[in-house]
């Protein structure tokens, strides 16, 4: 019973000192290593083994991104403003090469060392620009932070990674001008915008205008170039009906003589028919009158005609009455060739 009882406390004295000797290092974190007061190495995560009693843990570094939210500091710009500026630091310890020494070694409470040169630089910034620069160039604060920070602790092995402004806040005198000014500027703003708008009201108005006379013209011009092509293909339909119209008369002459020429008429009755036509041209109002140069023959013709009319409706005996005046109009005319024959052709009554 009594050797159960030692081996017992001898495996919990060896499993304290296996606990004491074993060291897990979590990931995320460095341990800075001493012996004897003196740095000796750095511990990455992982299981390491330390020397009891000589050996110890001097340091748990952080090495994951921090976020440094400090305290708002006031700051005076170049045109002398106080301005309340809020800033937030993003920084970490560089795992490789021996920065946790660094940041163990190097200062003795490295954030609030971050803290008052983030501090310090900013109001440096903020102080060499004017109000407006300051509330208009956020970008380049930041910028201008990181890069200054970054390399101020180089030594301490931290690594500057954003720097943000949270905000820019003028005291309560600056602001109500600032909202005074922005007030102004808004108006002057939506005043030009409104003149603008009736600027441009009126010349769209006189665009328009511009518009619709050319339009106008353009329609008054068609409408003659129209009219005068209407008109145009109305002469041009009249003339051709004109000429249809001569080309059939044309037409039913010639097949008349034709047919004529068909029928073997003699002379005489083409005589009858210049007499007819003689007849219809001495009808009606006409101050001249043309008669043929050869009216004699013609009144020879007329006489035989009459003669045979006669001989075929009275009896024989009464023949000689009705040839008598025939021959006498026949005598007459050639008794008076000069009346009849003035102008060969024609003769004025």
């Amino acid at each position: 019973m009594g050797f159960l009882m030692f081996l017992l406390i001898l495996m919990i004295l060896a499993l304290a000192v296996l606990m004491s000797v074993l060291v897990i290092v979590p990931q995320g974190y460095s341990y800075v290593m001493e012996i004897l007061g003196k740095y000796h190495s750095t511990w990455y995560a992982g299981p390491h083994f330390r020397i009891p009693l000589i050996e110890r843990v001097a340091k748990r570094v952080n090495v994951k991104e921090q976020v440094g939210d400090f305290a708002a500091i006031e700051a005076i710009t170049k045109d002398n403003v106080m301005l309340q500026v809020d800033s937030v630091v993003f920084y970490k310890v560089r795992e490789n090469d021996d920065n946790p020494r660094k940041y163990a070694y190097g200062v003795t409470n490295p954030e609030k060392a971050i803290e008052l040169l983030a501090a310090t630089t900013l109001r440096n910034v903020v102080g060499e620009m004017t109000l407006d620069e300051a509330l208009t160039s956020r970008d380049k604060i930041n910028d201008t932070m990181r890069s200054v920070l970054d390399e101020a602790t180089d030594d301490w092995g931290v690594l500057v990674r954003r720097v943000e402004i949270k905000s820019l806040t003028p005291n309560d005198d600056v602001r109500q001008a600032m909202e005074k000014q922005v007030t102004a500027e808004r108006n002057k703003r939506a005043e030009i915008l409104e003149a603008e708008g009736h600027k441009q009201s009126d010349i769209l108005k006189a665009e328009g205008h511009k518009e619709a006379l050319i339009l106008d013209a353009e329609a008054d011009k068609q409408k003659r170039i129209l009219a005068a092509e209407a008109e145009k293909q109305a002469l041009i339909d009249q003339a051709q009906g004109r000429a249809e119209a001569i080309r059939q008369i044309q037409q039913a002459t010639a097949e008349g003589i034709r047919m004529i020429k068909d029928a073997g008429a003699d002379e005489a009755v083409i005589r009858l028919k210049s007499l007819e036509t003689l007849g219809k041209v001495a009808d009606g109002n006409a101050t001249k009158l043309f008669i043929p140069s050869d009216l004699a023959n013609l009144v020879s013709l007329v006489s035989a005609a009459a003669e045979t009319v006669e001989t075929s409706k009275t009896p024989a005996a009464a023949k000689p009455k009705v040839t008598e005046p025939v021959v006498n109009i026949e005598k007459k005319v050639q008794a008076e060739p000069d009346i009849l024959k003035s102008e060969p052709g024609t003769e004025n009554f």
